[in-house]
């Protein structure tokens, strides 16, 4: 891989002898003790339960997170990490080091980071002497971060959206949701895997698959979907490689890992977040959000990278949309509920979930109304019929039912032809220069990137997605706004909006099972914000699965409100609906399967 770090303790042993020999009067010679001293400093006679994973413990004994310098960091939120900061207790340095452990221990099997950043200790270095003369730039000063293998950094580290026809491309400038990251005082640890070009090279692929970064895996069962295409960013948060992590999202990709890995995801609505920098699908519903732990955590990362940028005329909407002072300060308490309106769109997505989730998340609503919420049922999205697909995830479902002008994947094909040719342009040291070139790539690097059907088992159908795209030219026709126009009016304002203005009554948020893809999937072609937390482990599979809440465009604030107030609400109840209940169980750890499309989400 990658950089491996020594062990902490043997390099302090290793450390304190080297100047003890130093110091030593017999230095001028070969010294027969220390050197025997060193050696046994460097061999590992306890390798559990940290180092290796030992056959028969139980789960939580399997990868457990050591201590960090003494102290538990293992969930820590960044509130607590900020804590450990300001009180001496941990050292930026320090936290890196632990964090870059917890990769080395767990990258093996998960595969969440495909690659470090070989700049991050001396970036925690400056962090450090900052916090030392009392300089904290925020609540992300020191923490640190990945971001997704398509979000670039003008650094040592490559941005190849985990295909090898980017390796060794120079890009322009930090993208600007990693340039905002900087300025907080965050640290980039690297770059997570994620599915190959975010899954939009095939439509038959295997979720947190890429040529570049192999299979990624969830820690909960290894041999299903882990969810994607913000696979890694998603795994790493869930088992404490990172704190947080951002991630894209054309259709599902932040949304989809954040809920199959117990965590939160914060999907931004379509121009919050600057796509500059980022590898791209579509200009209409690209975004770059966060995952986190926490509600709190996650809107820490959300505060550090909205905002307008000049490179993405898309930003200019938030204008006069957005709140004085960030969105921290809408986080709340269970008491926040008590007034609240939610709304249950049953027959648009609900009737698609299981039993079994059906049962658990029908509780927590039960639990929301007795908080003092109204929960209103069949608040349906007037065109549900025509615009859920039934078979879950299929963003050619118009194509489906005969009218392609109805399908978002009509406009995105073309959108990726012109946005990956425009971004193309900006790269130095590659000869990729346009979707052409990269499909010639495929194919004639068949072995590794799968190009041709039939010939790589993470790519079923070698490049359909390419190919499909590459067939459009580019070409707004008449076809490709009939379809834009079809796709936003019907989740828009004849979609999610019309849902959340129940008979003349506003609610604050629709609500929805996450793992019902077509939910986020209107919300994706809506370009709105959906916000999900933990809800519970299904017990056919050992995946999670996740609660959401939706709402219209820049609602962010009142979204964070209540995601955060409901996450609350489990706590004080002790509900089993919250992650601290719901650990990995590392089940099927040692199979390297790749898991494809074929297998089911919530099962």
């Amino acid at each position: 891989m990658r950089l491996q770090t020594p062990h902490t303790v043997s390099g302090r042993v290793a450390t304190f002898l080297a100047f003890a020999a130093c110091a030593s009067p017999s230095n001028a010679s070969y010294n027969t003790s220390n050197a025997t001293a060193l050696a046994n400093s460097e061999i590992l006679n306890d390798p559990f339960p940290y180092y290796f994973p030992q056959l028969n413990a139980s789960a939580a004994g399997k990868f457990a997170m050591p201590l960090c310098y003494g102290v538990r960091i293992e969930e820590a939120t960044i509130d607590q990490l900020q804590s450990y900061m300001a009180n001496g207790s941990l050292t930026g340095v320090q936290l890196l080091d632990c964090y870059l452990q917890r990769v080395h221990q767990t990258d093996e099997y998960i595969n969440s980071v495909l690659e470090l950043n070989p700049d991050a200790l001396s970036i925690a270095t400056t962090l450090d002497a900052e916090r030392k003369c009392g300089q904290i730039r925020g609540p992300l000063h020191g923490i640190p971060f990945l971001v997704k293998d398509n979000i670039a950094s003008k650094d040592k580290m490559q941005t190849t959206a985990g295909s090898w026809a980017l390796q060794g491309c120079i890009v322009p400038r930090d993208s600007h949701v990693v340039k905002k990251l900087r300025e907080a005082g965050a640290v980039l640890m690297g770059k997570a895997t994620l599915s190959e070009w975010a899954d939009m090279r095939t439509n038959n692929y295997s979720e947190g698959y890429s040529g570049r970064g192999g299979q990624a895996y969830s820690s909960y069962n290894f041999t299903v979907n882990p969810g994607g295409s913000s696979t890694g960013s998603g795994i790493a948060v869930s088992n404490n490689v990172v704190p947080i992590a951002f991630g894209t999202e054309t259709d599902g990709s932040i949304i989809n890992p954040a809920e199959r890995n117990a965590i939160v995801g914060i999907k931004p609505t379509v121009g919050l977040t600057s796509r500059n920098g980022v590898v791209p699908e579509s200009t209409h519903q690209d975004t770059v959000g966060v995952h986190g732990k926490t509600v709190r955590d996650a809107v820490y990362g959300l505060d550090a990278i909205y905002g307008v940028d000049a490179r993405d005329n898309y930003t200019y909407a938030q204008v006069g949309k957005t709140p004085v002072g960030g969105y921290t300060q809408f986080l709340s308490n269970a008491t926040a509920l008590k007034g609240a309106k939610f709304g249950i769109p049953w027959a648009s997505f609900w009737t698609q979930a299981d039993p079994e989730q059906l049962d658990v998340l029908t509780d927590m609503i039960s639990m929301i109304e007795a908080a003092g919420a109204t929960v209103i049922n069949g608040t349906e999205l007037p065109h549900y019929k025509e615009i859920v697909s039934p078979d879950g995830w299929n963003w050619d479902y118009g194509s489906t039912r005969g009218y392609p002008n109805e399908s978002e994947y009509t406009y995105v094909k073309v959108d990726f032809y012109n946005n990956i040719k425009t971004y193309l342009s900006e790269l130095s040291n590659t000869p990729m220069k346009s979707l052409e070139d990269l499909v010639q790539y495929n194919i004639d690097n068949v072995g590794s990137e799968g190009g041709t059907p039939g010939i790589h088992p993470a790519f079923g159908s070698g490049q359909d997605g390419f190919l499909a795209s590459l067939a459009t030219k580019g070409i707004m026709n008449e076809t490709y706004w009939e379809a834009l126009e079809f796709c936003h009016r019907t989740t828009r304002e004849e979609g999610i909006d019309a849902a959340l203005n129940y008979n003349g009554t506003q609610l604050d948020a629709l609500l929805a099972p996450p793992d019902v893809a077509p939910s986020y999937e209107i919300a994706a072609q809506a370009g709105y914000p959906v916000i999900t937390i933990p809800a519970y482990v299904h017990s056919l599979s050992g995946m999670p699965f996740g609660f959401s809440f939706m709402g219209t465009a820049f609602s962010e604030a009142g979204l964070i409100k209540v995601a955060s107030a409901t996450e609350d609400l489990m706590k004080i109840k002790d509900a089993k609906w919250q992650r601290k209940n719901t650990p990995p169980q590392w089940e099927g750890y040692l199979e390297r399967i790749i898991p494809t499309a074929a297998q089911c989400y919530g099962c």
